[in-house]
């Protein structure tokens, strides 16, 4: 169980987070360190358990926990991995244990280096908040609705929220601090508030995607699947539009998700989700699903748009006011860069508070951060959704060129365990994009003849590491 470090005195007094999901909670763990009184308010009730909560619909469907994600998390709570394991998570190495097809072929399984943790969002989730909860100068008020900001008399600082605790009778309430941080996620009224104390809103960045998945829980049993972990199958856009996805969790079970673009979507019923299954560029999938138990209902879920808030341009912000996670960025769900984004920009607070003398200017400082931490993920996401031809929105320019480029990237990891490493580091956002055009890279990727591969499992294999 996580031991919760000694600090020096705070000279830090309250702090405030909204929204209990990852980002509050990561927010949470980190301001412990930096204030003598943390609060976290969320609005629906908490258990001590794995569960969906009301206000998370999409929870419930396979989430990726990325890399880099992962090894900040560690940093955080150092017996996550082991505790994650003990309950029934499977650790793996990500490019042995992904059977990943894609772009007309299988990449080629090879032992990476790189772990990653297999697992529910709710079971992840759980485990991060049994950690915080237990730090002895965090609280956690549930079932409480925050109303608006306070602020002083010439609107220049936050000072607390409003509240209204339906857990006490609808009992209203006001909770001062010295720093309030949003983390309620891509409703976040944040924008709203701040018009109405004289602030200007953030400008917006929307890509449309009209995404939309399906997921079903299954039993897993031993032997289910040879030479991999898990199973992925990507679109083969621009004109193929379906990914299918199944995943080990905990529970002995299997976590299959089917997805779409462009309004393309999986039917809930057990024919059309099949039949949906069976339609996708590669038979791995389809053909598990046919040896599987389901043991839960088949669920879905609908993403229209990829959602950025720039708050890094604004010029004009109030005090002890930060806005994380979701709220400033929320990713087409299907790439997996949602918890890692918002893990990172609660460590770039953390660095911040350690170097700020006084948290005049923070909001700044911290959104310039934040704003470094989203950049890449959106980069991703933005860059490969603009290969449908459906999508809408702003496309930055040369993004047909660099996906060009990058679609012999994963053409040429089918073959050459090289140049998959270097993806896998961009993906799991341990590298930058830019990494991908390095020469040493470039001639890899460009040297030989796409391989048309046979749209049949490949055998895994094994080939060493080799860092550029």
């Amino acid at each position: 169980m996580f031991t919760h470090a000694t600090h020096p005195t705070h000279t830090r007094q309250h702090a405030i987070v909204i929204g209990g999901s990852m980002a509050g909670l990561l927010t949470a763990r980190v301001l412990s360190q930096h204030f003598a009184q943390v609060t976290l308010v969320e609005r629906d009730k908490i258990t001590d358990q794995a569960e969906t909560r009301k206000g998370q619909p999409h929870t419930s469907h396979l989430h990726g926990l990325l890399a880099k994600g992962l090894a900040t998390m560690v940093g955080y709570f150092p017996t996550l991995i082991a505790d994650l394991t003990a309950g029934g998570a499977r650790i793996a190495d990500m490019g042995q244990g992904m059977r990943w097809y894609t772009f007309g072929g299988y990449r080629q399984q090879f032992q990476s280096g790189m772990i990653g943790a297999l697992m529910s969002r709710p079971f992840l989730e759980w485990q991060i908040r049994r950690y915080v909860v237990a730090l002895p100068n965090v609280t956690v008020i549930d079932e409480c609705d925050v109303a608006g900001l306070l602020t002083n008399v010439s609107k220049t600082r936050i000072i607390g929220v409003a509240v209204t605790q339906r857990s006490q009778d609808n009992q209203a309430n006001s909770l001062l601090a010295d720093l309030v941080v949003d983390a309620s996620g891509r409703g976040s009224a944040s924008p709203q508030w701040l018009v109405k104390l004289g602030y200007a809103q953030p400008q917006t960045s929307m890509v449309k995607v009209n995404v939309g998945y399906a997921t079903r829980i299954y039993r897993r049993k031993p032997g289910d699947l040879e030479g991999a972990e898990l199973l992925m199958v990507a679109p083969d856009a621009p004109h193929g539009k379906r990914t299918g996805l199944i995943f080990p969790i905990e529970g002995e079970r299997w976590i299959c998700t089917l997805g779409g673009w462009a309004g393309d979507h999986p039917p809930t019923d057990e024919a059309g989700f099949m039949a949906f299954a069976h339609s996708l560029p590669a038979p791995d999938v389809h053909q598990m699903l046919t040896r599987l138990e389901p043991i839960s209902p088949i669920a879905s879920y609908k993403f229209p748009s990829s959602l950025r808030r720039h708050y890094e341009g604004l010029q004009r912000f109030p005090e002890g006011y930060l806005v994380l996670g979701d709220a400033i960025c929320s990713f087409n769900p299907v790439y997996g860069q949602g918890m890692t984004s918002a893990t990172l920009q609660a460590a770039a607070l953390d660095t911040l508070l350690q170097t700020h003398t006084t948290d005049i200017g923070l909001w700044g400082d911290f959104f310039k951060a934040a704003a470094s931490v989203v950049d890449i993920p959106w980069q991703l996401a933005v860059g490969e959704d603009f290969r449908f031809l459906e999508t809408e929105g702003k496309k930055p320019a040369g993004t047909e060129l660099i996906n060009a480029y990058v679609t012999k990237v994963h053409q040429a990891t089918h073959h050459d365990p090289v140049v998959y490493a270097a993806f896998l580091n961009v993906m799991n956002l341990m590298a930058a994009p830019t990494s991908l055009f390095h020469p040493k890279l470039l001639w890899r990727v460009l040297r030989g003849k796409p391989r048309k591969q046979p749209v049949v499992p490949m055998q895994e294999t094994k080939a060493a590491y080799v860092q550029l």
